[in-house]
């Protein structure tokens, strides 16, 4: 679990706003349009609080758990057959080793700043969860950022549905009451669809070619050097987009959606292509 605990303004500002759209959607928007008497405005408000529920659960699984620290004891093994891959700097070609930790990083671990440590295949430092993004718990913050999505669209359909209600029945004092609300709501719902939306495509697009935000943009840099020196710059963890995908969410589709990570493994070693590689040859 994540040692820092101390009271974050970011993290204060992510659960306001839940506590706002979820109050503001259950007990106006649903009420107004259906009833939360009524079949229908039971079942929307079961739906909803259970689309609220579990992003709320992964966003505090996300917040209390440890991205993933490098052992004190790890040592990379370069006769290692099993470790085919071992990155190495830029300048000089030597293992890559963090000066501020004093110790050496495993394949896909970075150095925060932040966090003032090493974290296993980094990702980013949120500062909306007021923790790191890393091996141990990125899979649990994409969960969250795309039940995220499913509460905010939820909620702008019925804040439409709620208005268009509303318009129709004529009831001015009615329409005064809930006018406010209604803006804040669609002033608060509309931008955070829209990044929110632009976040998770970002994620689906970075795990599907098996990459961090940190790898992806060290990608770039290394392309534009292998091109420029005539060679090819080439991504040895992607798997294909299957693999990929149940790397990070899994190998059972009914665990994709839920803030399990049993199957992430250590965090020390990844699968390449060479191990593919490897198994293909020894079939043969």
């Amino acid at each position: 679990m994540s040692p820092n605990y101390k009271f974050s303004l970011p993290v204060f500002v992510v659960a306001s706003a839940i506590t706002y759209i979820y109050f503001s959607t259950v007990f106006i928007f649903i009420d107004m349009w259906f009833g939360l008497t009524t079949s229908p405005g039971i079942l929307n408000a079961i739906a909803f609080t259970a689309v609220a529920f579990m992003c709320v659960l992964n966003y505090v699984v996300a917040i209390l758990t440890d991205p993933g620290r490098v052992p004190a004891t790890f040592m990379p093994d370069i006769e290692d057959s099993q470790s085919p891959i071992h990155e190495i700097k830029r300048k000089g070609g030597d293992l890559r080793y963090c000066q501020k930790c004093a110790h050496y990083k495993p394949a896909r671990a970075h150095h925060c700043r932040v966090c003032r440590r090493c974290v296993l295949r980094m990702d980013h430092h949120c500062i909306w969860i007021n923790n790191c993004v890393g091996h141990a718990n990125y899979k649990v913050f994409f969960i969250f950022v795309l039940y995220a999505v499913l509460g905010c669209i939820y909620s702008l359909i019925l804040l439409v549905g709620s208005i268009y209600n509303d318009a129709e029945k004529d009831e001015e004092q009615t329409r005064g009451s809930f006018r406010n609300t209604y803006v804040i709501s669609g002033l608060l719902l509309v931008p955070l669809s829209v990044a929110l939306m632009v976040l998770l495509g970002w994620h689906i697009y970075l795990i599907l070619q098996n990459k961090t935000t940190i790898e992806y943009h060290e990608g770039v840099r290394a392309l534009y050097l292998a091109e420029k020196g005539g060679n090819v710059s080439k991504n040895f963890y992607d798997l294909g987009a299957y693999e990929n995908l149940t790397s990070v969410l899994g190998p059972s589709i009914f665990s994709w959606v839920c803030p399990t990570s049993k199957h992430i493994g250590s965090g020390l070693r990844f699968p390449t292509t060479f191990d593919r590689a490897a198994g293909a040859s020894m079939v043969i």
